[in-house]
């Protein structure tokens, strides 16, 4: 069964018995999937798969949770990268505050450094909120910012970006020219059909994508991730 014909089989599996939520969501909010059921979804926060190495705060389950707004043009994006036989796949949407404190706990604690290597191996852990890797608030928390990628639509493959998800240094930075043409082009695949749906980049991290004129622009919520 190829990766398509999979996600479309959970998919109709989903519609069939019906997406469970478990909570009502502030005025304003959507579960994603409910507006993209073929959204590839994979929260590595609800998950040991981040630079932390537990799951964090406020993630209860792999679900998607963003702005209606923000949900609205991330659909014209995923029905635009369809035409060329891609998909998007979200690694983080809505981010509770009280995860944000989780990773500012973690940061605070330099003795913690067990997957440095991996995800930061050539930036001091000391130095992580200076370098704008983690901050005090997240744009996550508004609920119209999302991390991202773009995948096959045959296989389900990550196209190669030139560095993983969450890579905190220079290879992550959207104009970081030391990758191989590539990747460069995939990038600026990203980048172009996520602007043009005005989506705005983080500089220093090629995933990363706030909506413009974004509904709660001074709003920081922490209702959990159900």
């Amino acid at each position: 069964m190829t990766y398509k014909k999979l996600l479309y089989t959970l998919i109709f599996a989903g519609i069939l018995f019906g997406f469970e939520q478990n909570q009502e969501l502030p005025e304003g909010f959507v579960y994603v999937k409910s507006v993209i059921p073929d959204m590839d979804v994979e929260l590595r926060y609800y998950s040991t798969n981040n630079f932390v190495g537990d799951t964090i705060d406020g993630y209860n389950s792999n679900t998607l949770i963003l702005t209606k707004a923000a949900t609205e043009k991330l659909k014209l994006v995923q029905e635009e990268l369809q035409e060329q036989n891609l998909c998007l796949k979200v690694f983080d949407g809505y981010r509770p505050q009280r995860a944000v404190n989780h990773f500012i706990r973690w940061a605070r604690d330099l003795n913690d450094t067990i997957y440095k290597s991996r995800f930061y191996p050539d930036v001091e852990k000391r130095y992580l909120f200076k370098e704008e890797y983690i901050a005090s608030r997240s744009g996550h928390s508004r609920g119209s910012t999302v991390d991202i990628t773009i995948i096959d639509g045959n296989t389900g493959e990550q196209l190669d970006m030139g560095s993983p998800f969450d890579f905190f240094g220079v290879q992550s930075w959207v104009d970081h020219d030391a990758i191989t043409d590539e990747q460069k082009k995939n990038r600026q695949l990203l980048q172009r059909v996520m602007l043009k749906h005005n989506f705005r980049n983080y500089p220093k991290e090629w995933w990363h994508f706030t909506l413009r004129w974004e509904p709660f622009p001074d709003t920081y919520f922490d209702f959990e991730v159900e």
